[in-house]
């Protein structure tokens, strides 16, 4: 099978996928910004644990790759139940990962599935007001 340029070019791209400069220190800061809103919210959430920003990193990152491997699939699996409940359910899977995230780290601990459902609430609450401070701080090119 032979490919033109263009194809050939994108085939490339995605095998070997280098982020631009900008790309990977975005990410970073996005991890950072979700670390500190987990660290944050440590005095907001009685049955939620956070033992220091080193715990709070850790469990930013767990709960990120959770969400970009697990999520996705749980979505497509609960597909009915979220339509039926009009999109709430997406809620209890998000404080299902928020807690299997507590339950793979020492330094983070959920007590149960309600704190986790108010943990995973505040979490994207600060989040997305972090988020929204940081693009009119530095707006994208």
């Amino acid at each position: 099978m032979q490919l033109s340029g263009s194809e050939a070019t994108t085939v490339r791209q995605v095998l070997v996928f280098r982020p631009e400069p900008g790309e990977a220190a975005a990410s970073l800061l996005q991890r950072m910004r979700d670390a500190g809103a987990q660290h944050l919210r440590i005095e907001e959430t009685r049955g939620v644990e956070v033992r220091g920003f080193g715990a709070a990193l850790a469990a930013s990152l767990v709960i990120g790759l959770l969400n970009l491997v697990v999520r996705p699939i749980l979505v497509v699996l609960t597909l009915p139940v979220t339509l039926v409940s009009l999109g709430l359910f997406l809620f209890v899977i998000n404080a299902g990962l928020f807690w299997v995230a507590s339950a793979l780290l020492e330094g983070f601990q959920v007590r149960n599935f309600g704190h986790a459902l108010l943990g995973s609430l505040i979490y994207s609450v600060m989040g997305l007001v972090i988020h929204s401070a940081l693009e009119h701080l530095f707006p994208p090119r």
